[in-house]
């Protein structure tokens, strides 16, 4: 978990804005309509996946029931895309502004000009490098070396006890962005405790299904000895598993797959015993960024981190679960 840059008026995105005080009142910002209703400006990664398909939609049907106006915007995976998107909404004196950024670094520039606009902005799902946490009030969204940890954890207990060599391809998410830079780390600090471990090929495949399908593809082809695969979404883990198919292998058996998020395709996958595990990342940030849009617009001071709740999924958990999944 990601058109038009110009305004399409979603009906109630990323509220998230933990602004503190900023609220939209400074410098002409808010231009709220009689009525009092709160603008929120959005600007998505884009929709590279089931993941970010989920995030889109929780945050549109949570603006509508939150009565927040949304202004929305796809980056199409495009930094400058989606700093376009943020001064228009600058221009437009929305009330908060919202964003997952593509990227970590490079928005200390524009965010310093929403700023000086009066109006606060949120982080949800990916955070940024900026030194200077003044340039907005909160980030909601996951702990993604957590998530790594998680993963390597569980690969662990796997192979406790046993002293073969493990031969480890890693599926990297978008170069560059948060969750690849931190599941990776995260992953890699958590497989250091066993000695027998290596990674042996790792290369990014965007977050995408073809991506991953198209890396695995070169992966078997140059090291045809793979024990295990950490993909670090779904998608591209599913990807994956149409070539390992391909190459006449078996999925979770041959080679073990660990995945990050935990939609439905992902679940099945699991269920059925291609995936032996899964760490979730939940999309459905809706809720949560809507109920701190509200507190940022209205002066109120927020948390400047406010983390998901989040699990993990082993193949039984997932055949319990996977009938109530939601995305």
């Amino acid at each position: 978990m990601r058109r038009s840059l110009s305004v399409a008026v979603f009906s109630g995105l990323l509220a998230v804005s933990a602004l503190a005080g900023c609220g939209g009142s400074d410098s002409g910002s808010g231009d709220k309509g009689d009525d009092g209703t709160i603008t929120l400006g959005f600007s998505q990664v884009g929709a590279e996946s089931g993941w970010r398909t989920a995030n889109t939609k929780s945050i549109q049907e949570s603006a509508a029931a939150a009565g927040i106006k949304l202004q929305f915007s796809d980056a199409q995976g495009k930094q400058e895309n989606q700093i376009t998107a943020l001064r228009s909404f600058i221009t437009q004196k929305v009330d908060v502004i919202a964003f997952s950024p593509v990227v970590t670094s490079g928005w200390d520039a524009v965010l310093k000009e929403a700023k000086d606009a009066g109006i606060p902005v949120i982080l949800t799902d990916r955070a940024v490098d900026s030194q200077d946490d003044s340039l907005y009030e909160s980030f909601l969204g996951s702990d993604f070396k957590v998530e790594g940890q998680k993963a390597g954890e569980w690969l662990l207990k796997e192979y406790e006890g046993k002293s073969e060599p493990v031969n480890i391809v890693e599926l990297q998410g978008t170069t560059g962005s948060a969750p690849a830079i931190d599941r990776q780390t995260g992953f890699g600090d958590a497989i250091k405790a066993n000695p027998n471990f290596k990674i042996v090929k790792t290369q990014t495949g965007d977050f995408k299904r073809a991506d991953g399908k198209t890396v695995m593809e070169t992966f078997l082809q140059s090291t045809p000895d793979i024990d295990v695969l950490y993909a670090h979404n779904d998608d591209m883990g599913l990807g994956a598993i149409e070539a390992i198919e391909a190459a006449g292998k078996k999925p979770g058996t041959d080679i073990k797959i660990i995945t990050v998020d935990a939609v439905k395709d992902g679940m099945t996958a699991l269920a059925d015993g291609k995936i032996n595990f899964i760490v979730e990342c939940s999309p459905l940030l809706g809720p949560q960024l809507m109920d701190i849009a509200k507190k940022v617009n209205a002066g109120e001071k927020v948390e400047k981190r406010i983390l998901t709740e989040e699990t993990t999924f082993t193949q039984e958990q997932a055949k319990t679960e996977l009938p109530n999944r939601k995305y």
